[in-house]
């Protein structure tokens, strides 16, 4: 008769075989009943809904919604596949999102199906599917399929939306806006539909985000084929735009959005910047002395269990790998000798930027041997491959408990030039340190240590104004990933502004 674990063993072994090419949604029915029921029961899998599972680990409560969103777009997909076939869609909204690599989970997703009733299917974590029914039959053009999800192509999608997309989700509607690469994309569209009111409203959003060229492409074509077109601006009267010329990448013209439309309230909020530290040389010791408190609350927030002695241990040298077991197998250890070596680089580029040199320039190459050095030490003890020294990640990473799912892995590598840019081009200090945090964390580029990297960065630009380095306290933990969570799913900055500011003015007391 099989052993326990050797029941457990042969269901892990089915279970792994529907994971072979990444899924992590199946039916019910893809897993005989016997180890079903036991992966279940072990919380290697959890329910969805009737007859649909998602995969889980033991280690992961019951009340922690991780495993939900991490696949809640697989979900989206698979299920609609099963149930519509090839006939639905998202709908023009949530295709636009996605084209904008907006991928937060929404409270309720909207699918339009001949085959849809009209009702909501009731999702864990207060998420819904709605299924529409509509009737008309798209042709291929008007729709394209990503990441397994059906969506609108962008110019059928902005012939679709209503207007109050516009004053929604504006960062979002100028990044398909400014993406158009000709007018002929919109424009077969609104003529064959006779869509004389639409072309008004993208006539007048083209020309608010500088795209006059289309905008008057849209008139003239209009006009020559006998529709008379009203042009009207859909976006809120107070919201600006610089003029940009297209980028080709979706998620450059996010990230500048994003920058563009809340560094206003950020610089409003920070306290004034102190200036160049007129002696450097103290400025720097204030960061030596705060390295311990640092360490400590960084690496607390990220879950590692260190104390004032372990931080003294690393940093005075006695961590010793070769001779103490306890030091080479400790992941704790690890990651506070990894944190000790990143900051030391960090404190010489703070040095070089309070001597005047552009910070975001130097943070460009810089970061990557943060990077490097937080997991060296992981490494050289043989916990991760060496391959995790790479650079940016090749595959999708989630948040713990957050509804913000960071840019495809295949977006990371134009966002992140795009964010240097913003960086370099800033001119104060303070957005730099905020925003430059902010959406570090939201582009998530590494496989691991996004967050202790976001700190990194955050004081880097904050010493380019004089402010002083600033911790993070994990007593704060919740309040801040709330905030950073706002932020990336409401795009609403004022609360995480607001939580550095009151940071920052702290610790400008503390230095004096």
């Amino acid at each position: 008769m099989a052993r326990p674990n050797e029941k457990l063993a042969a269901s892990l072994a089915e279970l792994r075989e529907l994971q072979r090419d990444g899924r992590r949604v199946f039916q019910s029915k893809e897993l005989p009943r016997t180890h079903r029921e036991r992966l279940l029961r072990l919380g290697f899998l959890r329910p969805i809904m009737k007859g649909w599972l998602v995969s889980s680990s033991p280690t992961v409560d019951e009340g922690d919604s991780t495993p939900w969103f991490a696949s809640f777009w697989e979900f989206c997909g698979r299920y609609c596949a099963v149930r519509f076939g090839h006939h639905w869609q998202l709908s023009a909204e949530q295709s636009l999102l996605l084209h904008a690599e907006n991928s937060a989970v929404p409270t309720q997703v909207m699918v339009y199906s001949p085959q849809g009733s009209q009702n909501a299917t009731r999702l864990p974590f207060e998420t819904s599917l709605y299924d529409h029914k509509d009737n008309e039959v798209l042709p291929p053009t008007e729709v394209m399929v990503r990441d397994g999800l059906r969506l609108y192509v962008p110019a059928a999608a902005l012939v679709r939306v209503p207007e109050a997309f516009f004053v929604r989700s504006p960062v979002e509607a100028r990044t398909i806006l400014v993406g158009i690469k000709d007018a002929s994309d919109v424009l077969s569209r609104l003529l064959s539909g006779g869509h004389s009111f639409v072309a008004g409203r993208l006539a007048g959003a083209f020309r608010r985000v500088g795209r006059t060229d289309i905008a008057d492409e849209i008139g003239a074509a209009m006009k020559a084929a006998g529709y008379n077109v009203r042009e009207s601006d859909p976006f809120t009267p107070t919201r600006t735009f610089a003029v940009r010329s297209p980028t080709g990448a979706p998620i450059v013209e996010r990230i500048s959005a994003l920058w563009e439309s809340t560094r206003t309230i950020v610089a409003e909020t920070l306290p004034k910047p102190p200036g160049p530290p007129r002696d450097r040389k103290s400025f720097l010791t204030f960061i030596d002395g705060i390295y311990q408190s640092d360490a400590y609350h960084s690496l607390s927030i990220e879950g590692y269990q260190v104390t004032p002695e372990l931080i003294e241990h690393v940093r005075s040298g006695a961590w010793d790998p070769e001779r103490r077991d306890s030091d080479r197998q400790s992941r704790d250890a690890l990651a506070a000798r990894g944190y000790w070596q990143a900051f030391q680089l960090v404190k010489q580029l703070v040095g070089k930027i309070i001597a005047g040199e552009n910070p975001g320039t130097l943070t460009r190459s810089a970061h990557r041997d943060w990077y490097r050095e937080l997991f060296q030490p992981c490494v050289a003890a043989g916990l991760i491959a060496p391959e995790s020294l790479a650079g940016y990640r090749g595959h999708p990473v989630y948040l713990r408990a957050s509804r913000h799912i960071p840019p495809r892995w295949e977006a990371v590598r134009d966002a992140m030039p795009a964010l240097f840019d913003l960086l370099e081009s800033e001119p104060h200090p303070g957005v730099r340190a905020v925003l430059g945090h902010w959406l570090f964390g939201y582009i998530h580029p590494y496989p691991d240590g996004n967050g202790r990297m976001a700190r990194f960065l955050m004081n880097a630009m904050l010493a380019s104004g004089g402010y002083p380095w600033t911790v993070i306290r994990v007593e704060d933990r919740g309040k801040y990933l709330d905030a950073l969570e706002s932020a990336s799913v409401l795009a609403d900055i004022r609360p995480f502004a607001a939580y550095l500011a009151e940071r920052v003015r702290w610790s400008m007391r503390k230095a004096g």
